[in-house]
């Protein structure tokens, strides 16, 4: 096992969602819970605390002005300068660092979409802005699939002196759904200077394992690693359950420890996986 590596948190929505669902809130994006229900991120976080992560994500994923204008009143400063400021919150007086969350837009890029990149740029600025205003201590772009749209997110990330960490999404055959490959990804923004790289969210830690390990084979770069908790499945009673428990979950992980510097968990991922994968560190 690696030395010193770095335990992230688990999944900032779709926890966020289970525990609007358990105190009867509606299932909104969870962006908008930063405004109407800071009590339910603050929780999170400090759950996330609890377990042993040692940095937590802001709840700022979607948050960008595409979104966020198109389901909301609200400003993207409101939005996302609110959910820094309740990462701050949990984590003031722990030592726990806050990482700005930012995700792809949902419009794709010229030649496949209308976007410019210029467009795109301006629309992160927004985004990351008014999270860096709030003091974030670092920059986590994540879930990319395109490796065009999360060089933009890059150029950006990198106007601020705060480490900037990047996570593409892969297909089960090892490439992003726009094609892109590991060698692709890594030629691509080594340049950029980034602080790490590596991937998170679609597969679980199985089919994410030999991902990461092709990253560890072609870079010097610290790697990050967030899996899913396996894809969802519906359970006889109608719920939806992710196949992995937090112990198996651990136990898939275990082989990435060895060449990974950072480690954490996505989707389906709550704060008792993080658990598990502390009591393994």
């Amino acid at each position: 096992m690696k030395k010193d590596i770095v335990l992230l948190d688990g999944a900032v929505g779709t926890s966020l969602w289970h525990k609007a669902e358990a105190n009867g809130i509606a299932k909104d994006p969870v962006w908008k819970y930063n405004v109407e229900h800071p009590e339910l991120v603050r929780e999170l976080a400090r759950e996330y605390i609890d377990a042993g992560a040692q940095i937590i994500l802001t709840n700022t994923f979607g948050a960008n002005a595409h979104a966020v204008s198109r389901s909301s009143a609200y400003s993207v400063s409101e939005v996302v300068g609110a959910g820094a400021r309740l990462a701050k919150e949990a984590a003031a007086g722990t030592g726990v660092k806050t990482a700005l969350s930012i995700g792809p837009l949902s419009l794709l890029l010229e030649p496949y979409g209308d976007l410019t990149a210029a467009e795109a740029e301006a629309i992160f600025e927004e985004q990351i802005g008014a999270g860096m205003d709030e003091g974030a201590d670092c920059i986590m772009l994540q879930t990319f699939m395109d490796l065009e749209m999360m060089k933009a997110a890059v150029r950006v990330a990198k106007q601020y002196a705060v480490p900037v960490y990047c996570m593409m999404t892969f297909e089960k055959v090892g490439k992003t759904m726009m094609g892109n490959s590991v060698r692709d990804i890594i030629d691509g923004l080594t340049p950029l200077h980034i602080d790490a790289i590596g991937m998170n969210c679609s597969l679980g830690p199985d089919l994410a394992l030999p991902v990461i390990r092709s990253f560890s084979e072609q870079t010097d770069l610290p790697l990050i690693f967030k899996p899913n908790a396996g894809k969802p499945i519906l359970s006889d009673d109608g719920e939806t359950v992710a196949p992995y428990d937090a112990q198996t979950f651990a136990q898939d992980v275990a082989p990435a420890l060895d060449f990974v510097q950072y480690v954490g968990g996505c989707c389906g991922c709550d704060p008792s996986y993080i658990r598990a994968l502390k009591a393994l560190l």
